[in-house]
């Protein structure tokens, strides 16, 4: 039986909460949950890593910064060690664990650091929809820097490689967003089409790869276009995410592409404001289990 490990999140958020919820009635596969057996009653196989200071619901406290990073490592090594088939992980807030003065801009980047992975790509999944990002976590200003020919062009073998290794498409068709409006006007509004983003895709389809654009934001995120694409490539975090959000909020599943094991996790935050209250909809920690257990080889 496939082993998933299933980290607890932000003690102070809906993720211990979450997590009870969905151990109660998972099947398919054994599920370790993972973090303080105290916010974790009802998980009938939790591994244990205590809390470094009390946990009060929708409090967040920096002290507990450095045990959710230790949930995280649990489960990091269980599965380079083979412990586990996948994690599966419940949400973090990056603000609490920066005011605790650790650098940590999200799951994505930390994974990546800790399993020595050289190159990831953040996709998020639902609503029949695959949206993958080349830049994540950055602020807006920051991201055309972000976008380079090399870098593009790592991002697109990682994606085509994992949706034919992790997802079984033979050839996947990926559609490949222009960062500005109209992509760039011919370059009166912008360069970046022409400068990075066209060689990365003719770079790519010179690999072989069944790569298509840049196509401006607005006309790429269409049901028509995307009906024929596998997966659409965003260029930022807001560009792609809402239109994923719109069609599968509180369903979708965010996967890390390039790691050496599978990993997904919701796609929603710690929504402190409900932590505790019985509120919080397990919808899409439910999905992200399925999609572990289905993307997860065999022991």
């Amino acid at each position: 039986m496939r082993v998933i490990a299933l980290t607890s999140g932000e003690p102070a958020g809906i993720g211990p909460e979450l997590c009870r919820s969905v151990a109660r009635a998972f099947r398919g596969a054994r599920l370790v949950v993972i973090g303080d057996r105290s916010v974790l009653k009802g998980c009938r196989d939790v591994v244990h890593v205590p809390l470094a200071a009390p946990r009060a619901a929708g409090r967040l406290d920096p002290a507990n910064a450095r045990y959710v990073l230790a949930v995280l490592d649990r489960a990091i090594d269980g599965c380079l060690a083979g412990e586990f088939n996948a994690m599966v992980t419940a949400p973090v807030h990056k603000g609490v664990i920066n005011d605790a003065g650790i650098a940590f801009t999200g799951h994505t980047e930390y994974l990546a650091a800790r399993a020595g992975a050289p190159h990831v790509v953040m996709m998020l999944v639902g609503g029949g929809l695959r949206v993958a990002l080349a830049t994540t976590h950055l602020p807006l200003a920051e991201v055309p820097r972000a976008i380079t020919r090399t870098g593009l062009l790592a991002t697109l073998r990682v994606l085509e490689a994992d949706l034919r290794k992790r997802f079984g498409l033979r050839r996947p068709r990926i559609l490949v967003a222009g960062l500005n409006p109209h992509g760039g006007e011919s370059g009166h509004l912008g360069r970046e089409e022409i400068d990075a983003i066209e060689p990365a895709v003719r770079a790519a389809q010179a690999l072989g790869l069944r790569v298509e654009g840049p196509i401006p934001a607005d006309t790429l995120f269409v049901p028509a276009r995307l009906k024929a694409a596998d997966c659409a490539l965003a260029m930022y975090h807001d560009q792609g995410l809402p239109v994923l959000k719109y069609a599968s909020f509180g369903r979708g599943v965010n996967v890390t592409l390039g790691l050496p094991f599978v990993r997904t996790s919701v796609d929603h935050g710690t929504a402190l404001e409900i932590a505790g209250r019985g509120k919080a909809d397990a919808g899409s920690l439910r999905e992200a289990l399925k999609l572990a257990l289905r993307l997860a080889p065999a022991a």
